[in-house]
């Protein structure tokens, strides 16, 4: 029997799930999927830069799959960016954060898209 696949710990939502070329018409046929604990990963290693080490203990889960994660998230943008495809980001086996917890870095721990701080709203 499968171990039960484990939830990702995500803190922020991105602030548009749909990003690609300007100039074609939406298809199906040309979308990428990338889940939102993918686009996670991307936020974390690359624009926030922690490691994968770091990464996996923001994320509660293990490096290695932090790694595969991280992988197949960057073959997507690469898929998305030279054959001309829209990327959406949604689904995946995640929680958001509550907000409150320690270790998120850097402030970035929210439940709200763009990273609005509540209590500015």
């Amino acid at each position: 029997m499968a171990r039960p696949r484990k939830w990702r710990k995500v803190c922020r939502l991105p602030e548009s799930n749909e990003y690609g070329p300007l100039n074609v018409l939406m298809d199906e046929e040309f979308v990428i999927m990338m889940t939102v604990d993918e686009y996670e990963t991307i936020r974390l290693i690359d624009l926030e830069g922690l490691t994968q080490e770091a990464c996996a203990a923001q994320m509660n889960v293990a490096r290695t799959t932090v790694q595969g994660i991280y992988v197949e998230a960057r073959r997507k943008i690469a898929e998305s960016i030279v054959n001309g495809k829209t990327l959406r980001i949604e689904g995946g086996d995640y929680k958001l954060c509550d907000g409150q917890e320690t270790g998120c870095g850097r402030g970035s721990c929210n439940r709200r898209r763009g990273g609005m701080n509540p209590s500015k709203e």
